[in-house]
């Protein structure tokens, strides 16, 4: 009853502000939110963290690592905050984010605003988690080199983080996606995993991919990331087609998010699948809003899911109810999350 309300009110709002509300929301700690939906059946592991489900919160819904506490008893088997750079940003101009509710869908052209990671850093050291907490790792716009400053933000903030995941595919910081190219990928890489291994506790390093990649850009990605030692890849982040949308706010720039990136994000899954081997932990991203979506991920090669978008339709509480429709189908099918990962590859290629 309180998430409907809630939902009703924040649809009639800026989306910009609906969401800062939805964080202060969560910082009150005052949510009747019931902690991580488990069982044996969902119980899994992701680059060898231990998740009590395979459904994880995705970068971008708490930029500034502020309602980690009340997330952590969302039901999520997971988080992901940030993206995080070295120094603090404001973004990109007014209005950045758009609804297309026609669609089930959003828009938006953030450009990495954050607090920067010192501030960042400070709020994950001290917030007290239920379930492993990751950092999207950014650059600054006006970076002279941004391939160094996810090494940065890493070493400063890898004490504190369960797990890292390299955003190089952010559409809305102009020439970030070059980053993805072999030769830019690999330096970038290997200054990340430098930092990492300067750490006292070294931390899983996941790369966050377009889905617009050509098939030898991915073939490119799947042999850099299984040479660079990394621990997975996230696929994927927003788009920029604009196939099929009926929104009028489709001709806005910026990442596509939502429904209409499933089956897109869904093959790139796939394929990647095929091309590592089946080798390399997958985090399927991209329209999962319910428990045929989620599943259909970890049929393409996902270890795990992550959601974002779906949430501002649905409320906070989609990723448990999510976690709770895939234990139930798992039961009546007799397996477990690992058993099903993968088992439905073919039918995305």
């Amino acid at each position: 009853m309180w998430e409907r309300f809630g939902l009703s009110v924040m649809q009639r709002m800026d989306p910009e502000r609906a969401h800062a509300l939805a964080i202060a929301a969560l910082k009150t700690g005052m949510l009747p939110l019931g902690g991580p939906v488990t069982s044996p059946r969902l119980a899994t592991t992701l680059a060898g963290l231990p998740l009590p489900n395979p459904v994880g919160l995705a970068a971008g819904f708490d930029k500034n690592a502020e309602a980690i506490p009340a997330l952590s008893r969302a039901g999520f088997g997971f988080l992901e905050v940030g993206a995080a750079t070295p120094r603090a940003q404001v973004g990109n101009a007014k209005p950045r984010l758009f609804r297309l509710t026609e669609d089930a869908a959003a828009i938006n052209r953030f450009g990495f605003n954050n607090e920067g990671m010192e501030a960042i850093a400070a709020r994950l050291a001290a917030a007290p988690r239920l379930v492993p907490v990751g950092l999207n790792l950014g650059a600054n716009k006006d970076s002279a080199d941004r391939a160094a400053d996810f090494a940065r933000v890493l070493a400063h903030c890898g004490p504190h983080l369960d797990f890292a995941t390299v955003n190089v595919s952010s559409p809305n910081t102009e020439r970030l996606r070059e980053l993805q190219g072999r030769a830019a990928l690999e330096g970038l890489l290997a200054g990340v995993m430098e930092a990492n291994a300067g750490l006292a506790r070294p931390v899983p390093v996941l790369l966050k991919i377009a889905p617009d990649l050509e098939e030898d850009a991915l073939a490119e990605i799947a042999e850099v990331a299984r040479a660079s030692g990394i621990a997975g890849i996230v696929a994927t982040n927003t788009t920029l087609s604009r196939d099929g949308l009926s929104s009028r706010h489709r001709g806005e720039a910026g990442g596509l998010s939502g429904q209409p990136l499933f089956e897109r994000s869904t093959r790139v899954l796939a394929k990647l699948h095929r091309l590592t081997g089946g080798t390399l932990p997958l985090v399927g991203v991209g329209g999962v809003a319910s428990v045929e979506q989620a599943w259909e991920k970890l049929r393409a090669g996902a270890s795990a899911v992550q959601l974002y978008t779906g949430l501002v339709y649905a409320g906070i509480t989609l990723g448990a109810r999510i976690a709770q429709g895939l234990d139930a189908r798992l039961a009546a099918e007799g397996k477990t999350v690992n058993e099903l990962t993968g088992t439905g590859v073919d039918a995305w290629l």
